[in-house]
């Protein structure tokens, strides 16, 4: 038995003092330190003493960092990964690592990396990922940060950087930001006027710069000129009416969205119906409203067809297709959203009448609608009614020749009023 027991004790001491072959462990200035540094390493060995606080892993030719690389050493403070060949770091490589202070992912080939890991390194006050493949940074990468002082970005592939990505460092001294690609666009011009007002110190201004336009590649962002930017609005609009048209089965709901902003925003339409939601990028369809290339519908012209101009046709709209209609704008500045609620019902089942008293009880509100020469305006921002086109069958085609021209009166186009099957309409 006491052979056992000194069995025992060899292995407990063993463990505790345990360090992978490779690698040098000891005490240095009160850290427990594993210098792994410059052995050829292809991957994170095993074996650490779970008490290290700094390690070393520089120089060898790690090709990534899987999930819990760093499991067995949860109390690192320091971690030092520069010029290996790093090309992913994977989600839950980094989130253990709670104490970590200082982190070096530098002259790497990092272009996959688990941005979310950073929320969870609140104590973070070195971050060196320069000389990488980074070409994108969310938004909240570093909302967590707030204790980092110094942020080495540089020598990337970083195209543009949202606004607002820099907010949540308040302690930040030191960002370096220089050599990367920067297009100059209207979403880069924040960076110009926040990169002017800081107090951080941001060295090689002269080389933060553009490389595109091709008129501005090498222009400094602190030098560049007033760009011609706005954000998104956008209206679903309507045109005037046909009186007297024979209206039959099978009608055609147009709506049109006129969309504003510099550069030109994108345009996405978005379908709440009885069946579910359904996500448009307009346009789906060409002029003539079948199915542009590439599009994945089951059918040559699609239940929803949206137009380049702005035009969303549903050729037999009925009751599967109502819901609420929203039409969204977006470009590097923002976004702008406007929705209708469109409901169908027959005059056997009161639509008429509960029509009437919709827009009665708005009426009595001092809200609602009035109508001029067949034209319904909102008499208030809160109520931005639209009204909806109806049509024949055959005549979508028809409709979607409007493009560019809402001005453009339509043939077979009625207001829902005058409709035996009524339209209800309202607008948030």
């Amino acid at each position: 038995m006491p052979e056992l027991r000194l069995l025992c004790w060899a292995l407990l001491l063993g463990l505790v003092q345990a360090c992978p072959e490779p690698c040098d462990c000891g005490e240095k200035y009160g850290f427990q330190i594993a210098d792994c540094a410059y052995r050829d390493l292809e991957a994170v060995p095993p074996g650490f003493p779970a008490n290290v606080t700094t390690l070393s892993l520089s120089a060898n030719r790690l090709p990534g960092l899987p999930e819990n690389a760093f499991g067995e050493v949860p109390l690192l403070q320091s971690l030092w990964l520069a010029h290996n060949e790093i090309r992913k770091v994977a989600s839950g490589a980094l989130a253990p690592l709670g104490h970590l202070k200082s982190l070096d992912l530098s002259h790497n080939l990092i272009s996959d990396f688990a941005w979310s890991d950073l929320h969870n390194l609140s104590a973070l006050q070195l971050l060196k990922m320069d000389s990488n493949e980074l070409t994108f940074i969310p938004r909240d990468a570093f909302r967590s940060l707030s204790a980092l002082r110094s942020l080495q970005l540089n020598h990337n592939r970083l195209h543009t950087l949202a606004e607002g990505t820099f907010a949540p460092l308040t302690a930040l001294s030191h960002l370096q930001i220089n050599d990367n690609p920067f297009d100059c666009t209207c979403g880069i011009v924040w960076l110009k006027t926040w990169a002017l007002a800081t107090a951080v110190s941001i060295p090689e201004q002269d080389n933060v710069a553009c490389t595109s336009p091709h008129v501005l590649k090498g222009t400094p962002l602190s030098r560049l000129p007033p760009l011609p930017c706005s954000a998104p609005s956008v209206q679903l609009s309507y045109q005037p009416s046909q009186d007297g048209a024979e209206l039959r089965p099978g009608f055609v709901l147009a709506l049109h969205c006129d969309v504003d902003g510099q550069p030109a925003p994108r345009l996405h339409w978005h379908i709440q119906t009885p069946g579910g939601t359904v996500e448009i990028a307009s346009p789906n369809v060409g002029a003539d409203g079948r199915a542009l290339p590439g599009t994945l519908v089951a059918r040559s012209r699609p239940r929803f067809q949206a137009f380049a101009n702005g035009s969303l046709l549903i050729p037999d709209f009925g009751k599967l297709e109502e819901g609420t209609y929203s039409c969204l704008a977006t470009n590097e500045l923002g976004s702008a959203e406007s929705s209708v609620n469109v409901a169908l019902a027959t005059t056997g089942e009161g639509g008429e009448d509960a029509l009437g008293r919709r827009f009665h009880g708005k009426a009595v509100e001092g809200k609602g609608c009035y109508t001029i020469d067949n034209e319904v305006q909102p008499s208030g921002p809160e109520d931005n009614v639209v009204i909806i086109y109806l049509s024949r069958p055959g005549h979508s085609e028809a409709a979607a020749a409007g493009e560019g021209d809402p001005g453009l009166q339509l043939p077979g186009l009625l207001l829902l009023a005058q409709s035996p099957l009524v339209f209800l309409l309202s607008s948030f």
